[in-house]
């Protein structure tokens, strides 16, 4: 018995070194992208800690236009900034990012369930810049699976679809500002 507990105690001992070497070795920093290691056991711990109910659900929202168009509404406002007009994740935001915003068009995203999908949609992921965008409300759910629509046609996006998703997206006080000085200035008027 107090073999087992040294034993435990040394594997603690040897984990919490290598966190460490980790930390000391890369300053945490969230320029580089993650190692595949890194991506890889970061992957199958999100697939284990999502619950096997919700990867299960089926999307209660049938597909539509207005559901289509409602989803390309709530991606323009809640996930551009981060995932890009076309959800490649290669915004200015999303390169800041650490992990970097996966791009939602390619095979790994897409394969996931439409539960998956709306559980982190919902919840957001931990240690990552995913936030959890869930209200507790039954409208709060059918804007996450009009998402959900949205994001399975991210691959197939048209340049009108990119074109209505940049002017939906909201602009900071600054970039208005700049704008409203840039045409008082063509105006000849004074800033």
């Amino acid at each position: 018995m107090v073999k087992v507990g040294i034993g435990a105690m040394a594997m603690l001992l040897v984990l919490a070194g290598g966190v460490l070497g980790y930390a000391r070795l890369t300053g945490l920093s969230a320029r580089p992208a993650p190692a595949t290691l890194e991506a890889d056991v970061a992957g199958v711990v999100r697939g284990f800690a999502i619950p096997s109910a919700e990867r299960q659900r089926r999307n209660p929202v049938p597909v539509s236009d207005d559901a289509l168009a409602e989803g390309l509404a709530h991606f323009a406002d809640h996930c551009a900034v981060c995932h890009g007009y076309d959800g490649a994740g290669t915004s200015e935001t999303g390169r800041g990012l650490f992990p970097r915003p996966p791009d939602m068009r390619g095979a790994t995203t897409q394969a996931l369930t439409d539960g998956e999908l709306f559980y982190v949609i919902e919840n957001g992921v931990r240690f990552t810049g995913m936030p959890a965008f869930g209200t507790g409300t039954a409208e709060g759910e059918a804007e996450s699976w009009r998402l959900v629509h949205f994001i399975r046609r991210l691959p197939r996006l048209s340049d009108d679809d990119r074109a209505a998703i940049a002017a939906l997206v909201p602009r900071s006080p600054a970039a208005i500002r700049e704008d409203i000085e840039a045409e008082a200035f063509l105006k000849g008027e004074q800033p």
